[in-house]
């Protein structure tokens, strides 16, 4: 399912790193979001413009095409480190304690791999194409820069899942129930009362 998660935080080195590291994380997810408010704009100008006045963006499909690289890769650590991707947990659900940090450290381990052969292969890809100058079809923008996107955006997810593996192999090592900056994924029945209080608070603060 798709994770609602905790972070706790503590004065270790590792919650300090976890927070600092969180900040750059939150910045490129903004700037992914901006990316996304940009590609609005740009849709609304198009259609505007050819409805109006017989005058669309030139190379609209070309800048649409380069916009998804950031707006699909920048937001990727910052919702990992939420625990905001989609997972299954039927098993791990039901594991507590050392078994659980272990099985969620196995995990990441797995990940970090995957991600390390992505990182190698879309970084040729992106030295291909700034190599032989590849650009759009229409407008001939250059390609690089939206590739180059990519394997930025999985170095900084990289590095958010080597914290990830320091706080479960933390946890692991001390027996911790609540270890901090993992997330620490809440089951449907407290996100659904989380979800129920915040209304209900809301509600009485309009009555107030």
């Amino acid at each position: 399912m798709a994770g609602t998660a905790t972070i706790l935080e503590d004065d270790s080195t590792l919650s300090r790193l976890d927070r600092l590291y969180f900040r750059f994380e939150a910045l490129l997810n903004l700037v992914g979001g901006l990316a996304i408010f940009a590609l609005v704009l740009l849709a609304t100008t198009n259609v505007l413009g050819r409805f109006l006045f017989s005058l669309p963006i030139d190379g609209y499909v070309d800048w649409v095409e380069q916009a998804m690289a950031f707006i699909a890769f920048l937001g990727i650590a910052y919702t990992h480190r939420l625990g905001g991707h989609i997972r299954m947990d039927i098993v791990i659900s039901h594991l507590h304690g050392r078994l659980l940090w272990i099985s969620e450290l196995l995990s990441v381990i797995l990940m970090l791999g995957v991600t390390l052969v992505l990182i190698y292969g879309s970084y040729l890809h992106f030295w291909r194409a700034y190599d032989i100058g590849d650009s759009s079809l229409d407008i001939n923008l250059p390609t690089w820069p939206a590739k180059l996107v990519v394997p930025f955006a999985l170095t900084v997810l990289a590095l958010r899942l080597l914290l990830h593996l320091w706080g479960y192999a933390r946890a692991i090592r001390e027996g911790s129930e609540q270890p901090v900056a993992v997330p620490l994924i809440e089951s449907a029945a407290d996100v659904a009362a989380k979800e129920a209080e915040s209304v209900f608070s809301e509600g009485r603060q309009e009555r107030t």
